[in-house]
């Protein structure tokens, strides 16, 4: 892409134990023109490895490998990569690990087996600097994260107000909308700004609520009752 003058592909590493998986998803992905599967990893550590030789945007982290997991290997990532934004890879039985993943820096969250065109949608999404949840996963890394705070819903909806408050009008517009899922360049268009005023009123929101990244913002954004959950 870039030889031509035009943008840069998004340069992706694939991390899953299972071979033929990475085989499938690097097939689904280099039919894409604007993707480019620069590396893959068997195990998390290789993925880690893989990660400081390519530098890519976004790596794909299955969730369960072995040397050392998916959720491990997200928050050296994130520590030792900044620039990295990780998107897993998770099944049905994997939401005991979603709140380690949401507290460590995870980006975003895809279904092993949902639309594998969710794949690019999802990569899109991380290297935009927004966060994706898959619709199929989405109420799940909520109810899971919520899960590791005491009380009831309507406990920890009225915790999430009371971290909203004293926010102004904008900052819970934008709130509301990386709630949604917008990156900042959509919220951006949406709001009639420039896109590095979402990304200061984004910066304001992590300081005053107290979180790493936009999963959790977004799911601040859910349990406060500012984005609509209805399918």
């Amino acid at each position: 892409m870039s030889a031509g003058g035009g943008p840069r592909a998004i340069r992706v590493v694939l991390a899953d134990d299972e071979a033929l998986v990475r085989a499938g998803v690097r097939a689904i992905l280099d039919s894409d023109p604007e993707i480019e599967v620069v590396g893959e990893a068997g195990d998390g550590r290789e993925a880690v490895d893989v990660v400081l030789e390519h530098r890519p945007d976004v790596v794909l982290m299955d969730v369960r490998m072995p040397v050392l997991d998916g959720i491990a290997a997200t928050g050296e990532i994130v520590e030792v990569a900044p620039g990295t934004g990780v998107l897993m890879l998770t099944t049905f039985s994997d939401d005991h690990y979603v709140a380690q993943a949401l507290e460590l820096g995870a980006d975003g969250f895809l279904l092993k087996t949902g639309d594998p065109r969710e794949l690019a949608v999802g990569i899109r999404a991380v290297k935009a600097g927004g966060a994706y949840l898959s619709p199929q996963v989405a109420k799940r890394v909520i109810r899971a994260y919520g899960g590791t705070r005491p009380g009831s819903r309507a406990v920890r909806a009225r915790e999430a107000r009371n971290r909203v408050e004293g926010l102004s009008g904008r900052e819970v517009e934008v709130l509301r909308l990386i709630g949604a899922g917008l990156s900042n360049a959509e919220i951006a268009a949406r709001l009639h700004v420039v896109e590095g005023t979402v990304k200061a009123y984004a910066g304001a929101l992590f300081k005053h609520l107290g979180v790493r990244n936009r999963v959790q913002v977004a799911i601040i954004a859910h349990h406060a009752n500012l984005v609509d959950d209805s399918p």
